[in-house]
């Protein structure tokens, strides 16, 4: 089986690596190759790569190459962890809101927007190189954000793709901590849409022990998620962190704007350099504990499990964005939600998924109007235009306000021209 990771040279690849190690009986590899334009990122995260699979004496060819069309060639399973623009465009994303006093961030709000629209294109480029280069039957598997409007894209498109999110594996996770059981022995009745969902059932053993949670664990469900434990009790669900940018705004926004605030990106920066000096080091065959540090803990396993079953057609139950297709009935088949579903090599199904339960009004109406915006900066990402671009905003409920949708329309177009052809 050959794997090909377009943006092999992200410090996340060392998370990934470890994790095809350690579960090699799963997901039994021949060659991994990774493609990136930064070749001296790429053959330094290669390097350790080799050492790490050589430790587990797994042996796996790791090839390296700047040209996309090489590294997908005759590729089984297609992963892309882009970051179009870097930790610079990311930092443009966090802080550029501001001027009008609105949340940044990169995957929510003006700045995830920004990366979608620098996002969008590129991925839609490499994945009709898939479509023509790698195996017939070969998946792409989107870890790239913002996760929900690139899987809409690519599946718009007709490609065989998935969206991966380390949201809901980070849930099962805490939650088997704190029951004493096995993350995998955790089911979730995971819903809503990439970074704006909630846990409403953690069945063990198909026992739901959500209300136990909340009842001797408030504190550290509160901590996890940073919302009050009175929100987690008056949901009667468990919110995601990325929800705190709505429910805890003004005083999420006055952290950001506090004179002394240091943006992500730049504490992300700092990260990686540090990353990146260890992972030269030719001695080191293991990922550094810094890696989690990075964010993104637990990919190694969800993108594991995923590919195994998309190989295997184990029909298993994962989280995962796919299509609607009438789980959420107040939005369009073609919308793109984060829900179980059943996970083969053929097709990804939800007939059986949990969240065809009823859904309840507040969540209902948050999720609605997010996925309204993700339909329009979808169209501002693939059709371009200023006016699309302030429709989209204006949609936003962390914007909502003609004035600045327009303001930020401007200055989204001043921070990312070099990556918007139509703008020039």
């Amino acid at each position: 089986m050959k794997l090909t990771i377009v943006g092999g040279g992200s410090t996340y690849t060392p998370e990934l690596v470890d994790g095809l190690a350690r579960l090699r009986g799963v997901v039994p590899l021949e060659e991994v190759c990774l493609s990136d334009l930064d070749v001296h990122r790429m053959e330094t995260v290669a390097g350790l790569s080799r050492r790490m699979f050589d430790r587990d004496d797994y042996e796996v060819a790791v090839t390296t190459t700047a040209d996309p069309t090489r590294a997908i060639d005759g590729a089984d399973i297609v992963l892309f962890q882009l970051r179009i623009g870097g930790q610079i465009a990311r930092r443009s994303d966090e802080l550029f809101p501001h001027c009008c006093s609105v949340i940044g961030q990169e995957t929510t709000g003006p700045g995830g927007f920004a990366k979608a629209l620098r996002t969008v294109p590129v991925i839609l480029d490499l994945a009709e190189i898939v479509r023509e280069r790698a195996k017939p039957e070969a998946w792409i598997i989107d870890f790239t954000n913002p996760v929900g409007i690139v899987t809409r894209a690519l599946l718009e498109a007709g490609h065989r793709a998935v969206g991966l999110c380390n949201q809901a594996i980070g849930f099962q996770r805490l939650f088997a901590g704190l029951l004493g059981v096995a993350w995998d022995e955790v089911d979730l009745d995971h819903i809503g849409l990439n970074h704006l969902l909630w846990e409403r059932a953690a069945w063990v053993d198909g026992i739901d022990r959500l209300g136990e949670l909340r009842a001797n664990h408030a504190a550290a469900l509160a901590q996890y998620v940073g919302l009050p434990p009175a929100l987690i009790d008056l949901q009667q669900a468990v919110p995601c962190p990325y929800l705190h940018y709505y429910y805890t705004h003004d005083e999420i926004l006055a952290q950001q704007m506090a004179p002394d605030a240091i943006p992500r990106a730049e504490q992300v920066m700092a990260v990686e350099a540090a990353l990146l000096t260890k992972y030269a080091d030719p001695s080191l065959n293991t990922k550094p504990p810094e890696l989690a540090e990075r964010g993104g803990a637990y990919y190694s396993e969800a993108a594991v499990n995923l590919m195994a079953s998309l190989m295997t057609d184990r029909r298993d139950r994962q989280v995962v964005n796919v299509r609607n297709d009438g789980v959420l009935p107040f939005l369009p088949d073609d919308h793109v939600i984060e829900v179980p579903a059943r996970i083969g090599s053929s097709a990804i199904t939800t007939d059986d998924s949990p969240a065809r339960r009823p859904l309840d009004d507040a969540a209902a109406g948050l999720i609605a109007h997010v996925a309204a915006y993700e339909r329009l900066a979808l169209e501002a990402a693939t059709r371009g235009g200023r006016d699309r671009l302030v429709a989209a905003l204006l949609a936003h409920p962390l914007v909502g306000q003609f004035d600045k949708a327009n303001k930020l329309a401007d200055e989204l177009i001043r921070q990312n021209r070099p990556y918007l052809p139509w703008a020039n």
